[in-house]
């Protein structure tokens, strides 16, 4: 038996990946309405109570609204947007976040999809503050560059169109001044953290790819921690792991330059500590598609678990 999948939300930038994603499976049923009627609200009704998984590529509000709509259906759901992430009766959806999370994405109801920047922040700092290297406390400042694809439809025309009475000519610029960006919660929730990080975001004219960047000071951490310790607890953390893979020293110590565009069309992440090999200092970068394990294949990728694939 086929099931039947509708994705709310299927002409937005992240809805048209997932949509491309899954057309020619013959494992899914994709329930759809016209481009006219993506905004009638009895038809999204019927899709979301028809639905075996509903996928949410929606704004907040409009993805409340569309769990409202099934509740009683029984429809299983995975939101993109940022409403659920924190919620505590939703499973959030990055499957490696800890060593068997994946079962419990397959057995829920509500997964609530990450963030393409909170993806690679998470997966850098959970893991030293789980194993109690890095305190809940510790000043964490987050930098990071996205592929204008990361803003909708609107940041991409602005982007691309050249004529467009808003369009941006810059080759990079940096944004969320007020150091409020939507992503913080799930990072703070999701580390377990007991102080804001310091997040500082920014785009380049790449349509996708990502780096998100996280330098730390040894000698903050204590115990005489080591470049060798922090890859360490990395590489068991991620042991096995299809979509996550920590890159090793022969391999990083010869980069020069690290291109945010070099996992573009992968859902796979990279992650890498890098530093001196006697130095006190390192920097951890996760690489990833920011439509990739950033969003449209990370909404798949907890598709397939909910379906036991």
């Amino acid at each position: 038996m086929t099931a039947r999948i509708f994705i709310d939300g299927e002409h937005g930038t992240t809805g048209l990946q997932i949509r491309e994603r899954l057309g020619a499976r013959d494992d899914l049923d994709l329930l759809s309405l016209a481009h006219g009627e993506r905004r009638s609200l009895e038809g999204r009704t019927q899709l979301l109570r028809e639905a075996d998984i509903a996928i949410l590529c929606l704004p907040d509000n409009a993805a409340r609204q569309s769990v409202e709509l099934a509740v009683d259906a029984g429809t299983r759901m995975i939101d993109a947007s940022t409403a659920h992430r924190t919620a505590e009766n939703w499973v959030f959806g990055f499957a490696e976040i800890v060593p068997g999370h994946s079962k419990k994405i397959a057995s829920a109801k509500y997964v609530s999809n990450p963030g393409c920047y909170s993806t690679g922040s998470i997966a850098l700092i959970n893991p030293l503050v789980k194993c109690g290297l890095m305190k809940s406390d510790h000043p964490i400042t987050i930098n990071a560059v996205s592929g204008y694809s990361g803003g909708g439809k609107g940041l991409i025309a602005q982007m691309e169109d050249d004529g467009a009475n808003d369009a941006i000519s810059s080759s990079f610029f940096s944004y969320s001044m007020d150091l409020n960006h939507k992503h913080i919660p799930e990072i703070i929730t999701r580390c377990g953290l007991d102080r804001r990080p310091i997040f500082t975001p920014s785009v380049g004219r790449f349509a996708q790819g990502m780096l998100v960047q996280i330098p730390l000071f040894l000698d903050d951490l204590g115990n005489n921690t080591k470049r060798e310790d922090i890859h360490e607890i990395f590489a068991s953390h991620y042991e096995g792991q299809e979509f996550v893979s920590v890159v090793g020293f022969d391999e990083s110590d010869l980069i020069k330059r690290l291109d945010p565009e070099e996992m573009v069309g992968s859902d796979e992440m990279r992650l890498f500590v890098f530093g001196a090999r006697d130095g006190r200092e390192v920097n951890l970068i996760a690489s990833l598609d920011n439509l990739g394990k950033g969003a449209s294949g990370a909404a798949v990728q907890n598709l397939d678990l909910m379906l036991g694939c």
